[in-house]
């Protein structure tokens, strides 16, 4: 419950703090300020935000020289003046007082009464989301949140904050320089303008009307990785010169995966992944072929998207054929040359009599089997 100030016990607190407060008997044309409303600022620390914003309505009145801001720390304590301002807005940077009142002043020093009392009220603060996941993209990051946080309290919910950091794969840890990637109403962001192949980590917290920021959701890792969709190979026995496909040619031998040498589809013979071939049954298959390249089938049953192939299996690995079952997802592990595999996702999409439509994704990454996320 906010608390308010008779114009007579308000002027008596005022003129005890503070020899700049208002008049005990005032006497101007001015009405006291009305509707003041605040707003902190986040600061991406529950319960510490970095300021608050003071609004309240304007006054047209001509005899009008300027608004007193007066604040105090406790409920008991006295006010003191705060800031003199012409604006009908005030912005006090770091941590907020307990309470703000405001007054207007006339041309001659004339102060009215206060206005409504606004108490800067942390347990306003909304609950934190339960739970993050995310999808690893070309470039970029998807996130997805529990709504908790909108649903247990629908009229105080401002919106959710999206931080990031980076991400040190072989520690399992996340950095400490955090920064604010966006602001959204819906439980999900897409985090965009990512380097492929570097682990990202992101946190996000809910804000309430009032600018209270919760506690941050669990924190999530995820590192995008390259893709690409409706790619069309042909079977080896019918077109052998677009039967082959090779996610990472490493044609510099630097180790590091330049967009020139990913996703190549080439003969059979051409030191190819894999290579697309029929049976005498017509049945289409997916035969790993080059050095150090095996395949898994991903899961037990068809994926409804190439990003729905999360991380690569441990096990299950195998250098024999898999078949090529349209809405199916595949994981290939490869030799990166560099004592770490090579991760790449397959789905797919169509298969005909001699040819199949797939969407492919890769992990630059070394040892990253995140196709999305997890550690090395």
């Amino acid at each position: 419950m906010r608390r308010t100030l008779s114009v007579a016990a308000a002027a008596l607190i005022l003129a005890g703090c503070n020899t700049q407060t208002t008049n005990p008997s005032p006497v101007t044309a001015l009405s006291a300020p009305t509707n003041l409303t605040y707003e902190v600022e986040p600061s991406g620390t529950s319960g510490q935000p970095s300021g608050v914003l003071l609004r309240w309505n304007s006054d047209t009145s001509s005899s009008l020289s300027h608004w007193n801001v007066y604040s105090r720390g406790t409920s008991t304590g006295a006010y003191v003046l705060r800031a003199s301002t012409t604006s009908n807005s005030f912005h006090d940077t770091g941590q907020p007082q307990l309470d703000y009142i405001v007054t207007a002043v006339d041309g001659i020093g004339s102060e009215t009464g206060p206005s409504n009392t606004v108490e800067i009220d942390e347990h306003l603060v909304l609950s934190t989301p339960v739970s993050l996941t995310s999808v690893s993209l070309n470039g970029s990051v998807g996130l997805f949140w529990s709504d908790n946080a909108y649903t247990a309290n629908p009229t105080s919910f401002k919106n959710y904050r999206v931080y990031s950091t980076s991400y040190d794969l072989d520690h399992n840890v996340c950095g400490t320089t955090w920064q604010l990637e966006g602001t959204t109403v819906a439980p999900e962001f897409r985090v965009g303008a990512l380097v492929n192949g570097v682990p990202k980590c992101f946190g996000v917290s809910a804000i309430s009307l009032q600018g209270y920021e919760s506690l941050w959701s669990p924190l999530r890792n995820d590192t995008p990785r390259p893709d690409a969709r409706n790619v069309l190979l042909t079977t080896e026995q019918s077109d052998n010169s677009t039967a082959g496909f090779r996610y990472w040619d490493d044609q510099n031998a630097d180790h590091l995966a330049q967009v020139a040498e990913l996703g190549h589809v080439g003969s059979a013979n051409s030191n190819a992944d894999f290579v697309l071939e029929r049976d005498v049954t017509g049945k289409l298959f997916l035969t790993p072929t080059r050095t150090g390249t095996s395949v898994a089938v991903y899961g037990s049953a068809p994926v409804e998207d190439l990003t729905s192939i999360d991380i690569a299996p441990s096990t299950g690995f195998a250098t024999t054929a898999v078949e090529a079952v349209p809405g199916w997802g595949y994981v290939f592990k490869m030799d990166g040359g560099d004592a770490f595999s090579r991760f790449g996702a397959l789905r797919v999409s169509h298969a005909g009599r001699d040819i199949i439509i797939f969407d492919w994704a890769f992990q630059t990454d070394p040892g990253n089997p995140e196709l999305s996320p997890s550690g090395r």
